[in-house]
C-alpha cells in the first residue's frame, strides 16, 4: 500500500474500499468517506502525521465529488497558508472507482 525510503513516505492508490469486508460502496460521497478513512488508517500503521504530507493526488471519477473532497481537505487543513500541494484530476478509473488518493510525505526521524 504504500513504501517509504529514508524519509520519503510515498502511497499506492489509496481507494474508497471498505476496510470491513473489501466491498466498494456504489456511492461516490460513501467512497470519498472512507478513501479519506482508509488514508487516515494507514497514515496511523506508517507513522505519519497530516503535517508531513507534502503532496496529495485526487483522482475523481466524477468531478461533482470534488465538494466532499474539500469537505475532508479542509477538515484536515484548516489553515489555508498551511497545506501541501494537492493536484486533482478527473477521469475514468477502473472497477467502479470514484476516487483514488495518492499521497507523498516527508517523515524526518524523531530524535
Amino acid at each position: 500500500m504504500a513504501a517509504s525510503v529514508g524519509p520519503l513516505f510515498k502511497s499506492s492508490g489509496i481507494s474508497g474500499r471498505d476496510p470491513k469486508d473489501n466491498s466498494l460502496p456504489a456511492d461516490g460521497v460513501a467512497q470519498v468517506d472512507l478513501v479519506f478513512a482508509n488514508t487516515r488508517a494507514l497514515f496511523e500503521v506508517a507513522r505519519v502525521s497530516l503535517d508531513q504530507v507534502v503532496f496529495l493526488e485526487v483522482l475523481l471519477a466524477d468531478g461533482s465529488l470534488r465538494d466532499e473532497v474539500n469537505r475532508h481537505w479542509l477538515e484536515w487543513y484548516p489553515d489555508e497558508h498551511d497545506r501541501p500541494a494537492r493536484h486533482t484530476t478527473v477521469r475514468e478509473l477502473p472497477g467502479g472507482l470514484k476516487i483514488q488518493l495518492r499521497v507523498e510525505a516527508y517523515v524526518e526521524e524523531k530524535k
